[in-house]
């Protein structure tokens, strides 16, 4: 979290610490109190003191939020001041969090001719530098971009993947930072594989000690909004419509779905494979993904049982 001078900083620190040992945090939360500390900072200049009405102030749903988008706002300054109130050091009542509302979630369908084009885009950069860091980006994006569509994995599991956790040799990822401290393993396809063998020996010239396989300066790894950013500039340079580098998750989990069409039994030991591959915490995150699969609808409801329900991908899956 960056460093900020404040009556706040102290106790924040602590409770970033005490969550970062828990293994309950993440860089989403870690933003959002820095936001907090600086709506603060800039409202309260005066302040030496958390207040009620400083919580309730930043903790009221705006007129341009849903309760799904108020919820993620909040939740890490509800948490903080429970951290707080469990340990004696404030009065303040928690705020009431809004009520998690189902939402429809469409991925975008990417089609054949877009990914084509997207990653036409990503192997052609242009070479404006010299720099290290510069040439290096080069050879990062057509990979980093590829394992997301081959695999499936979040956005966040790659950009935080250290390169021990990476066989090379058997072609398996360990993936240990993930959503809900799900810590789970995928296997590369051999194509992927050998691609991240080339992609690893080329890096290495420019990175030889590196921690993490994708690196970023500092001997760091890459922030959201770097992967926003790189992949929105090679997706416009070739298509049209609304996209997201997390789609490409989404767009996993539908071409293998739709390839076991007719598969009879052998559905249900796949979808077991694809959920614990995906990192999903239980069965029914992976079922959502039931809704976005064209045509699989009366396959599902012949082959399943009668109590079966299918959910929907809730916003919060894809975070």
């Amino acid at each position: 979290m960056r460093e900020m001078v404040s009556f706040l900083t102290p106790t924040i620190q602590a409770y970033v610490a005490y969550q970062t040992a828990s293994a309950c945090w993440n860089e989403i939360s870690s933003e959002i109190m820095v936001r907090f500390e600086r709506y603060c900072i800039e409202n309260y200049p005066n302040a030496s003191e958390l207040t009620q009405e400083m919580v309730d102030s930043w903790c009221r749903q705006r007129n341009t939020e849903t309760n799904n988008t108020c919820r993620s706002r909040i939740y890490p300054v509800v948490s903080f001041v429970r951290y707080l109130r469990k340990r004696g050091q404030t009065i303040i009542m928690e705020p009431i969090i809004p009520r998690r509302e189902p939402s429809v979630y469409i991925p975008h369908a990417f089609t054949e001719t877009e990914l084509k084009n997207f990653f036409a885009a990503c192997d052609n950069l242009p070479n404006i530098s010299k720099a290290p860091e510069q040439q290096a980006q080069r050879i990062m994006i057509p990979v980093f971009f590829r394992l997301l569509y081959s695999s499936g994995i979040r956005t966040c599991e790659a950009r935080m993947l250290r390169t021990e956790d990476v066989d090379l040799v058997s072609g398996v990822l360990n993936i240990r930072y993930s959503k809900g401290n799900q810590q789970h393993y995928v296997v590369l396809h051999d194509s992927m594989l050998e691609l991240m063998r080339q992609y690893d020996n080329a890096i290495r010239e420019i990175y030889p000690y590196r921690i993490y396989f994708f690196p970023a300066k500092n001997d760091s790894f890459h922030k959201r909004a770097w992967v926003q950013r790189n992949f929105r500039s090679a997706w416009n340079r070739h298509n049209i419509g609304h996209a997201t580098a997390y789609q490409l998750r989404h767009h996993y989990a539908v071409v293998n779905i739709n390839a076991w069409v007719g598969e009879g039994f052998e559905f249900d030991a796949k979808l077991v494979y694809l959920s614990k591959s995906m990192g999903h915490s239980s069965l029914e995150s992976t079922k959502g993904y039931y809704a976005l699969t064209p045509g699989l609808a009366d396959i599902i409801e012949a082959q399943a049982d009668d109590d079966l329900i299918i959910p929907e991908v809730l916003y919060d899956e894809s975070l």
